[in-house]
């Protein structure tokens, strides 16, 4: 039995009519009159009562048409639902970013994912850099957002959005005082800094600021921007972070530039081929065109 027997019939037996039902099936007669032949041989019963004059449905006929209406109905719908999947209009993405992401291009980029694809389940993780790398070689991800990566082979990057990188201090602490501060004035003081495992690129990018000259004490480690931050308050130590975290006040910590106006910047990896992902990348470049840079 072929999924077109099934469809013939249905055509048929609504019009009850061979001639119109294989004008509205584009084929000639007798070939729409062999395959529902053939269909009821298969089945054991005959679906039809055919006279030189009038086609109609037997008992069983009717009751055939009765239970395979909704079953192709849904396979209609099945299929439909699924090339909209393979169009990216339907179905999962899921999508990591780094926090200081929260910060920058990441909200709007899913407002206007949202407003694209209503009908994508769309599953945001927070996780660090290097999580997101190791998540996106297994193609666990979609789609993430990176701060300063290590490049690897499996991982396409594209940069999305760069600023800034600032000193965020105790707002009592004697350098808070000044406008712009150098690396001169930040060697050999009390830092707070992301982990090498988790942030190795980032982590890797600050202590380059310090080069020739005497590398931070780092007193304490954290993986996410309010952790940090929450620490700095406490009077813990400073911490150098993207400018764009600098919108998220906190009391008791004050924001500084350095001077040189050394730059961060964020990258979209893709690890699949998941259409979702090209249309939610998308959404990141326009996102990111619209923030003010730090």
């Amino acid at each position: 039995m072929e999924l077109r027997q099934l469809q013939y019939f249905l055509v048929v037996a609504e019009h009850l009519h061979f001639g119109r039902a294989a004008e509205e099936l584009r084929m000639s007669q007798p070939p729409l009159t062999v395959a529902i032949k053939k269909l009821e041989q298969e089945l054991g019963v005959q679906l039809f009562a055919r006279t030189t004059r009038s086609v109609s449905l037997t008992p069983a006929g009717q009751m055939y048409r009765e239970k395979i209406s909704p079953l192709l109905e849904d396979l209609q719908r099945v299929n439909q639902e699924l090339a909209e999947v393979g169009e990216g209009l339907r179905g999962r993405i899921s999508v990591g970013f780094v926090s200081s992401a929260s910060y920058a291009a990441i909200p709007e980029a899913i407002r206007l994912f949202r407003e694209r694809r209503p009908h994508v389940e769309l599953s945001l993780r927070p996780l660090t850099t290097d999580e997101q790398i190791e998540q996106l070689l297994e193609e666990r991800l979609d789609l993430g957002v990176l701060r300063d990566p290590v490049r690897l082979p499996g991982v396409d990057l594209e940069e999305i959005y760069t600023e800034q990188l600032m000193v965020a201090l105790p707002s009592g602490h004697p350098l808070a005082a000044e406008a712009e501060l150098s690396i001169e004035q930040l060697a050999g003081q009390d830092f707070i800094l992301f982990p090498y495992k988790y942030m190795s690129g980032f982590y890797s990018l600050v202590h380059s600021l310090f080069d020739g000259h005497t590398p931070p004490r780092i007193v304490e480690r954290a993986i996410h921007q309010e952790t940090i931050l929450g620490l700095v308050a406490a009077g813990l130590g400073l911490s150098i972070l993207p400018a764009s975290v600098a919108r998220f006040q906190m009391p008791q910590v004050t924001y500084r530039a350095l001077a040189g106006h050394p730059r961060t910047t964020l990258y979209a990896g893709t690890g699949t081929q998941n259409p979702a992902a090209d249309v939610f990348l998308q959404c990141l470049r326009e996102a990111s065109a619209s923030v003010t840079p730090g």
